[in-house]
């Protein structure tokens, strides 16, 4: 039976958070803990984190439920190991992070925890972006674009920026126009592209800044669409994998050499891949 909000937390729950506690503050103890985790910083942990919250979003992709389990049994682990390194710097601890994720849940749910009627879910989005906001206000971040994060992944803070632009209309109205403004950038690469590649005044910064353009408009294409590119982007990488990982079979199956496979005979064996799929 699935606990209600109002059943208490059981407590091998609380038992097992308790032991995870006790299990880090063993591996920071400066005399008998991991010298590894010992010598971490905020900010040496810091990438593992964001690698841990990928891997969660990969275990969900394939559906997987023990992978899910165990991958956010790893990212947990993220959350105690800084809230610890905090602990020990007196900045706060475990239950400081508890309460501010609860207290702004509570604030930002006035229609569950208060007296506020039911809204609607689009109402809801509305309210969450508005209580935000006014947090920001708050915290004296009063510019559109504050508060969002730049050690965000690329494509994901390109997609933050692009829909607090959008909050306050600068947006495009049409799908259309962000597709033609693809072809624009598109073309505008094409141009930085035209000369030499061996040309020693071939500006690879203009080249990259091209580059950098077309992937945020792609980003804002997928925005309009309502689909999330993180999302788009590592369903295509599973499928060039799949298809690839076909090519490579199918050479293995005749005793070929990939590397001197021609390429006309390797889009071959992807088109087949295609339509095996």
């Amino acid at each position: 039976m699935i606990p209600t909000a109002q059943d208490p937390v059981d407590h091998s729950t609380l038992n097992e958070l308790e032991r995870l506690i006790r299990i880090m503050r063993q591996l920071r103890d400066p005399q008998d803990g991991c010298p590894w985790d010992v010598k971490q910083t905020l900010e040496s942990i810091a990438p593992y984190t964001i690698e841990e919250a990928y891997e969660v979003a990969d275990a969900i992709a394939r559906g997987d439920n023990d992978d899910i389990r165990d991958e956010l049994g790893d990212l947990l682990l993220q959350v105690v190991f800084h809230a610890r390194m905090a602990e020990e710097a007196g900045s706060f601890a475990l239950a400081d992070v508890a309460k501010s994720i609860s207290d702004k849940m509570v604030a930002r749910h006035p229609h569950v925890f208060g007296s506020e009627d039911t809204v609607t879910i689009d109402q809801q989005k509305q309210r969450w972006e508005d209580i935000k906001a006014a947090e920001r206000a708050r915290r004296g971040q009063t510019g559109t674009l504050d508060d969002v994060a730049a050690g965000l992944p690329p494509m994901l803070r390109a997609l933050k920026l692009q829909k607090r632009a959008a909050r306050v209309g600068f947006d495009w109205p049409e799908i259309d126009q962000v597709i033609d403004k693809l072809h624009e950038e598109t073309a505008e690469l094409k141009a930085e592209l035209s000369g030499n590649p061996a040309d020693s005044n071939r500006d690879q910064a203009r080249i990259a800044d091209e580059v950098g353009d077309i992937l945020f408009v792609a980003v804002n294409l997928a925005r309009k669409a309502g689909i999330d590119p993180e999302t788009a982007l590592m369903g295509c990488n599973s499928k060039f994998e799949q298809r690839f990982r076909y090519i490579e079979q199918e050479t293995e199956k005749y005793n070929k050499n990939i590397e001197e496979m021609p390429l006309d005979e390797m889009e071959r064996l992807w088109q087949a891949a295609k339509s095996a799929s």
